[in-house]
């Protein structure tokens, strides 16, 4: 007998619940052309997948990538095409490709304010106009004075790992830049004394 869990992890895979919510509310929609820029093991897309949307990824690591192409080869022949070896920041797609971009748990790892804002630039480059983009990075937000500042907006968080960490006013005024507009206020969620995990879902115009 199939466990529940067990039947749930074959429908979703390990899928963000911050981007099952966007699923769930339309947002995400059959028949949308959508990029994981930075993409991992594919974690997020197992649904995706068994739903038929026209998926892409890159990742800038190799073995991550081909981790990825196994999971997409049995529904696209063409992953190796799909899925692609590449910096978020310098992407292989033509301006307007995606209707929805995914970037979870990937702007944290930029290594100073250039890159990270090469990456978000690009990532808005690729997206349609009227197109989502969802991201999960980490914040400052909730553990302010927990966190160590190493410059360039670097710090240790409290479970030891160094990000590239972001606040409101950092994030807020990206998205005005980009002139990208809030679909859903900024929302962070806290283990207390590990992390902050910001979720950023805005439209472009």
């Amino acid at each position: 007998m199939t466990e529940p869990m067990d039947t749930l992890r074959s429908e979703f895979g390990e899928i963000d619940i911050y981007l099952f919510d966007q699923l769930h509310r339309g947002r995400i929609a059959s028949g949308m052309r959508v990029l994981d820029a930075g993409c991992g093991g594919g974690r997020n897309l197992v649904y995706l997948l068994r739903q038929g949307f026209d998926v892409r990824g890159v990742d800038a690591d190799p073995q991550a990538v081909d981790t990825t192409r196994n999971l997409v080869h049995p529904m696209f022949p063409d992953a190796d095409a799909r899925f692609v070896v590449a910096p978020v920041e310098s992407m292989p797609f033509a301006d307007a490709s995606f209707d929805v971009v995914i970037s979870s748990a990937v702007l944290h790892f930029a290594s100073d304010q250039a890159q990270w804002h090469a990456m978000l630039r690009e990532m808005w480059r690729v997206l349609a106009p009227g197109g989502v983009f969802f991201a999960r990075l980490a914040t400052t937000v909730g553990h302010e004075s927990r966190v160590k500042p190493l410059g360039n907006r670097r710090f240790i968080m409290p479970d030891g790992d160094e990000r590239f960490l972001v606040d409101e006013d950092f994030v807020m005024n990206a998205a005005k830049d980009l002139g990208g507009k809030l679909l859903d206020p900024l929302k962070t969620s806290v283990v207390h004394g590990t992390r902050s995990m910001m979720t950023w879902v805005m439209r472009r115009p």
